[in-house]
């Protein structure tokens, strides 16, 4: 029988064709002959505690002008969730209370109607960039506080730091602050809403200038190549969404090492699909919302990584 898959993701009208990770996903998952169904977070409610959600078949074209046609109207009943052979979450950050509260419905279907890949509870207990604490042999010295006068000791110590939200992503609201900053208090009152907000500040790593590489784990296990993503002149964050440039290299031995020490953590978890973020030798984050540069590594090593993705869910 065909297997019938349905994706949460933002508006895919919005999605940029050539680099969407999602829309790799669901062309792979066309190619393999499986029906796919489109939902946004707010198609979805759960009704005595079942999930169901205003979700419609798509198909999808690898095409820059047209790469989504609905083959039909949004229903006018929602689809329990258990006839789909399994859910991928795509729903990008803000990691806010409303994407809390969709994880809480995904959970409620992952553990009874059917498999939701990355694990849902799995998401809210791996905060990208608090995670990699979970590892301190691997990070720079980090802090995550909500106090101005703790992030001011901090800096006076690292001389140098990186500090960014606790729930954004693609290089939003990150600031380089040095020492000699006169900005300094003013920047960690906006961070922490005024000591109201948790942030996260890191020892600046000059190795940045090499590369903030992007490593993807499937199962938690490695593509041999990593995305390395560049800062634009006068910009400290590599971030493709921020202007940063890329190359595909090889991972190196201590990229190796760190997908070793964090594979137990991250297959137990039943995180399928994870990107790691590595600057020089420290492990900055752990994305499990919907990690990227698919489209870009596949286009470079000519390597269906989109097909370890699917026979991953499939295999589960």
């Amino acid at each position: 029988m065909t297997k019938k898959i349905m994706v949460i993701m933002d508006e895919i009208r919005y999605i940029d064709p050539v680099k969407d990770t999602t829309l790799a996903i669901l062309l792979e998952a066309k190619r393999r002959g499986l029906i796919t169904f489109y939902a946004e977070a707010g198609d979805l409610s759960l009704i005595n505690g079942k999930v169901k959600a205003y979700a419609r078949r798509i198909d999808v074209f690898d095409d820059q002008l047209k790469w989504h046609q609905y083959l039909e109207d949004r229903p006018t009943v929602p689809i329990d969730l258990s006839e789909f052979d399994f859910v991928i979450m795509r729903k990008d950050p803000p990691v806010d209370q409303n994407y809390i509260y969709l994880t809480y419905l995904l959970e409620f279907a992952n553990n009874a109607q059917t498999k939701v890949f990355n694990n849902p509870s799995s998401i809210l207990e791996t905060n990208e960039k608090i995670a990699t604490n979970w590892f301190p042999q691997l990070v720079p010295n980090t802090l995550v506080s909500n106090s101005k006068n703790e992030l001011m000791d901090f800096l006076n110590n690292q001389k140098d730091i990186i500090v960014k939200p606790l729930n954004q992503m693609g290089g939003r609201s990150i600031f380089r602050v040095t020492n000699k900053d006169n900005n300094a208090n003013v920047i960690f009152e906006t961070m922490t809403n005024n000591s109201s907000d948790f942030c996260i500040a890191q020892r600046f790593i000059p190795e940045i200038s090499q590369g903030d590489k992007r490593i993807l784990l499937i199962d938690g296990e490695p593509f041999p190549y990593a995305l390395a993503r560049f800062p634009k002149e006068n910009e400290n964050r590599g971030n493709l969404a921020a202007g940063g440039k890329a190359k595909v290299i090889k991972l190196n031995d201590r990229d190796r090492e760190i997908c070793s020490i964090i594979k137990d953590k991250i297959n137990k978890l039943e995180l399928v699909f994870v990107g790691l973020d590595v600057i020089g030798s420290f492990l900055t984050e752990i994305n499990v919302t919907s990690p990227t540069c698919v489209r870009e590594l596949e286009r470079s090593t000519k390597k269906n990584i989109s097909g370890a993705i699917i026979e991953s869910m499939l295999a589960k």
